[in-house]
């Protein structure tokens, strides 16, 4: 034993020893392995081994392509070799298996049923809509048509075609299959291929003359249904076709190697000296058994380089956006839609901002239907109401203005002027008088202001010369008491009685115009026009009245100033005045002004010395009252106080609401207060109201309207004009009053009208109708009017799912009703007209089911612009070469290229 130990302790010190004095050329990096190489130090020398994924001496390594093996990676449908490495994809239809490499089917009905109107089936590798009893699927395979009693042979479900029936001009008819189906001789039955969800095989899929024939990867066996593929290793689960299967191959095969049970890996096997060794695809890290392969959740890991929500997916992830986002074509950065950048996104103001918009409107106008702008309505019921009203009148070129502020003698200088009229009643449409008393309007303020501009409205031809016109407006104030209303009062015709009274002072004021006769006098002010004098030509350097140069451009007077003449340029409004508008000559002066209050006020609101809201005084200004008891009064500057009504009191003096009012019963919002009957009222049709305790409803804005009475909100008022444009090439359809709800009990008809040799294409990004009440808000797509005629599309219910689809005839009526129930948000509809001679193109693209199975794909069909660039180039061809290589790939994800260019390739090939 000692000996033994003798030698060994030897053996060890000169190993030692030797190991000293080795050099580690692999730390030193003395080594010539390659790149692809393992460097292994050895006793006074080296060894490379290439590394996993490689193959070669070690000093040269090359990629084992594992894609080339008969075994085909071990993906039982497409390998992708990568260097040192693969990947393993499935056909559309079907996804990938926790292992990485085996293939399962996707239940597409799970998500949205499919995108199918009624029902859908889901098949091996695809799945199906079908409709139910008294419909047909219409040619985009996704939507139902109600089958009419009687009509054209194609409308008729007996037709005898397996897909789609086409009529010819002659009467006759024709039947085509879906993209992936095969006619069969007797020119009406689809026979399945393997373009088509791989021909329902789970793995491999073989042509025949019978049809598609399946077949599976070698590590799996064919179940008996002659579709679907198991594992050889489930065989203990009682099949006696896999129990002989199973036990003939462990005959075949020695044990430990890659050709038993593929050696015991998950993923790939690969034979070696110390026995097998396992390796992953890209996605899948190998466990510490050695053997089994685990999905890689790449979204743990900063979120996957996502921006906003990852979705891990076996061997892979997505990246998808928050709403108000878009994917770019990286797939991993989110970016803001820009809304405002749309057609038609707002009437008039639109802010954008991250993942949403708002639009705005001008001052005296109300949102409506999300985007549209319409005039102020002013209040339908109201004790005491506000009228604004203006009128226009042109001076000769030679009159110019000295002064904003103009009164003719006859309304001078006594102001307020009181107006005295009866009390207006409608009667079948007509305003006429009625006798009862102490209904009168009020005009509180009367503004005449004064204006010079080149810039005329109105025709051309009156002011041909582009010569300077001088205008004076008369703007008037009034506040009309209309007594204790119930409703059947239109104050409507109030304001008519008003202005026609008003109309003898406007011919007054132009009586002195006309004979020159300016004596004007302000509160205890006298101002005179003087007459413009011809003047040279004005130089470059003066930018013209109302305006001065700014950094070396000309610019308006901003609000809160006025151009003076004399020195030709903008200064501010003086102390007592104010001006609203830009590039005015003349500022504004405060009513009752003593000449006090800030330089460059902007608004009468700024003017100093308004009365408080509570308050009043002969002029709105101090010194001020407050409002006796049963009165009240909301505004500032005001020359009256409003009465409650019906007798009713206020708790105190200066009473600035009718909610101080003493009523008997709180109205809620929808309703007004009635002081005559002291009751609540509901708003009637046309008006609403949203607050509490009020005595009044407003008006809709512009020329909408309310579904009902009792409305309350200005979301309820509705547009019932039907939207679209409808161009030869491009065009869209939308419901009225989009992108808000469509009111009850409209309908609407569209024409498309195609020029000669052009097909029409439909693309319908989502639309939305109540499906509670049974079919009553309807969408149908027709040839004509006629309900026998061809249907190219009808629905009746939501569809967010986008969809695209080619007419059925070559001319489209179109009709949208909707019933007095419920109410959503419709739709918009954009549609294109191609050349005929690309019909097979188009159809065979909108037809295949991987156009709408990506989300990606999806939200394609919903980008306007997307849609807009792509109609573009599909009704002038010629347009495709505005755009770039780049552009291009910078707008579409590359799965959505893919899927054109295929279908583009094929469809050039016959002329290549």
């Amino acid at each position: 034993v000692g000996g033994v130990f003798t030698v060994f302790w030897s053996c060890h010190l000169v190993s030692s020893l030797l190991s000293l004095l080795d050099v580690d050329e692999c730390a030193e990096a003395l080594d010539n392995c390659s790149i692809d190489a393992i460097c292994q130090n050895t006793l006074k020398s080296y060894k490379c081994i290439c590394k996993s994924g490689y193959k070669g001496d070690g000093k040269h390594c090359e990629d084992l392509d594992e894609c080339a093996t008969e075994y085909n990676g071990g993906c039982v449908h497409d390998c992708i070799n990568i260097p040192g490495n693969y990947r393993c994809t499935c056909y559309d239809g079907f996804r990938l298996a926790h292992d990485g490499h085996n293939c399962l089917d996707v239940d597409e009905c799970a998500e949205g049923n499919g995108g199918c109107q009624q029902i859908c089936v889901n098949m091996m590798g695809s799945y199906e809509c079908r409709c139910r009893e008294g419909f047909f699927l219409s040619d985009n395979q996704h939507t139902c048509i109600q089958s009419p009693k009687e009509g054209p042979t194609c409308m008729d479900k007996n037709h005898g075609c397996a897909h789609i029936c086409r009529e010819s001009q002659k009467g006759g008819i024709s039947c085509e299959c879906r993209p992936g189906f095969q006619l069969t001789r007797n020119m009406k039955d689809c026979k399945l291929t393997c373009n088509y969800g791989n021909g329902g095989c789970q793995h491999i899929c073989e042509e025949t003359d019978h049809g598609p024939r399946c077949s599976c990867h070698m590590k799996f066996v064919l179940h008996l249904d002659g579709k679907t593929c198991v594992d050889r290793g489930e065989c203990v689960l009682g099949s006696l076709l896999c129990e002989w299967v199973c036990s003939l191959v462990s005959l075949c095969f020695p044990a430990e190697t890659c050709a038993v049970n593929n050696g015991g890996c998950d993923s790939t096997c690969h034979d070696a000296v110390a026995g097998v060794r396992c390796s992953c695809p890209v996605g899948f890290t190998l466990q510490p058994d050695r053997k089994s392969c685990k999905d890689n959740d790449e979204c743990r890991l900063n979120n996957g380089g996502c921006d906003h929500v990852c979705r891990n997916t076996v061997g892979s992830f997505e990246c998808s956006c928050k709403k108000g986002y878009k994917l770019l074509t990286n797939e991993r950065t989110c970016q803001d839609i820009d809304e405002c950048s749309f057609d038609r996104a707002c009437d008039h103001s639109c802010v954008n901002s991250a993942g949403s918009f708002q639009c705005l409107c001008h001052k005296g106008h109300v949102l409506y239907g999300l985007a549209h702008c319409g005039g102020e309505g002013p209040p339908f019921i109201f004790p005491v109401q506000h009228q604004h009203t203006s009128f226009f009148l042109s001076l000769p070129p030679a009159i110019s203005c000295s002064t904003s502020l103009l009164v003719p003698p006859s309304l001078s200088p006594e102001l307020p002027v009181r107006v005295h009229s009866g009390g207006q009643w409608e009667h079948g449409g007509k305003c006429s008088k009625d006798a009862r008393d102490g209904d009168n309007c009020l005009v509180t303020f009367v503004n005449l202001k004064c204006d010079s501009s080149k810039k005329t409205k109105g025709r051309r031809a009156r002011n041909p010369s582009n010569k300077e016109v001088t205008r004076i407006t008369l703007e008037l104030e009034a506040e009309v008491k209309a007594g204790d209303t119930t409703g059947s009062c239109n104050l409507s015709c109030l304001r008519q009685r008003m202005e026609k009274q008003v109309k003898t002072y406007i011919k007054a004021l132009k009586k002195s115009i006309n004979q020159e006769r300016f004596l004007i006098r302000v509160a205890g002010l006298e101002y005179e026009v003087a007459q413009k004098l011809p003047q040279a030509a004005t130089s470059l350097e003066n930018c013209g009245p109302g305006r001065e140069r700014d950094n070396g451009r000309c610019v308006r007077c901003m609000s809160g100033s006025y151009y003076q003449g004399e020195q030709e340029r903008c200064v501010q409004c003086p102390p007592g005045t104010f001006q609203e508008r830009e590039g005015q000559l003349a500022c504004d002066l405060c009513p009752g002004s003593d000449g006090h209050g800030p330089t460059g006020a902007r608004n009468i609101s700024s003017c100093a010395g308004q009365c408080p809201t509570g308050s009043f005084s002969s002029d709105g200004f101090k010194p001020c009252q407050p409002c006796p008891l049963g009165m009240y009064q909301p505004d500032l500057g005001r020359t009256l106080c409003f009465p409650c009504g019906g007798g009713l009191g206020t708790k105190r003096e200066g009473a600035s609401s009718f909610h101080d009012c003493e009523v008997k019963v709180q109205c809620s919002p929808g309703h007004y207060y009635n002081t005559t009957v002291h009751r609540c009222i509901r708003c009637p049709q046309g008006t609403y109201q949203t607050e509490f305790r009020q005595n009044y409803c407003i008006s809709c804005p512009g020329n909408t309207t309310t579904d009902f009475d009792g409305a309350t909100s200005v979301s309820q008022c509705k547009n019932r004009e039907c939207g679209g444009e409808m161009g030869d090439f491009t065009g869209y359809i939308e419901s009225p009053n989009y992108p808000g709800n469509y009111p009850a009990n409209v309908e609407c008809v569209w024409n498309i009208n195609p020029p000669s040799k052009r097909k029409i294409l439909i693309v319908v990004p989502e639309i939305f109708l109540p499906s509670e009440d049974e079919c009553g808000d309807v969408l149908v797509m027709r040839k004509n009017w006629s309900a026998t005629s061809i249907t190219t599309y009808e629905t009746c219910q939501t569809y967010e799912r986008p969809i695209a689809f080619t007419a059925r005839s070559r001319r489209l009526w179109i009709s949208f009703k909707s019933n007095e129930a419920n109410s959503a948000r419709g739709f918009q509809i954009p549609y294109v007209t191609y050349d005929e001679d690309y019909e097979q193109l188009v159809e065979d693209i909108v037809r295949d089911g991987r156009l709408y199975a990506s989300e990606n794909h999806q939200e394609i069909l919903k980008d306007k612009k997307l849609i807009k660039t792509l109609f573009d180039v599909l009704a002038h061809p010629n347009n495709y070469f505005k755009y770039t290589p780049r552009e291009s790939n910078e707008m579409l994800p590359r799965s959505f290229i893919r899927l054109i260019s295929s279908k583009v390739s094929a469809f050039l090939r016959p002329y290549n």
